[in-house]
């Protein structure tokens, strides 16, 4: 998952938005899920994604990683601050926390719902679309709450 492509997306998504505003995406692995900064708007989804142990090797699927987003639009400037929330190894004792790898598809379906949700956070707009669905990967063994950075801070969902 490289952050270029992620911008690359999020860029292609943000056409759409009103012209003359200019956005940009940014990694911040310090935002706080639930803590906006003042004036900011938050968004969190969920979506799949492959993990890779730094220390094992061992790869794993999860259909419950969690990004978040905090956007803001000033004086015609949008900044989306965004951050994949990761996962560790459960047969290692103190691994690492992992980054996601997450599939050019669902990096852009979760482009196309965070461009809605700015349509109606940052623009007051609702087209009334339904929000899409990340495309599932086949899991094979139960999500591990105690190896999920988002169960650990609270946001991980149960879809």
């Amino acid at each position: 998952m490289a952050d270029s492509e992620w911008t690359r997306i999020f860029q292609a998504n943000a056409n759409d938005l009103k012209k003359g505003d200019t956005w940009h995406l940014e990694f911040d692995q310090n935002l706080v899920p639930n803590s906006p900064n003042m004036g900011w708007q938050q968004y969190i989804r969920n979506t799949s994604a492959r993990f890779k142990c730094s220390k094992c090797r061992r790869e794993w699927p999860s259909n419950r990683v969690m990004v978040v987003f905090h956007m803001r639009l000033t004086d015609g400037q949008g900044v989306v601050k965004v951050r994949p929330f990761r996962q560790n190894c459960k047969k290692c004792s103190k691994a690492p926390m992992e980054r996601p790898s997450i599939t050019s598809e669902n990096i852009s379906i979760l482009m196309e719902n965070l461009v809605e949700k700015i349509r109606i956070k940052c623009y007051h707009e609702d087209l009334g679309k339904p929000y899409k669905k990340f495309l599932g990967l086949d899991v094979k063994s139960p999500h591990e709450p105690a190896h999920c950075e988002g169960c650990i801070q609270g946001i991980c969902t149960k879809e």
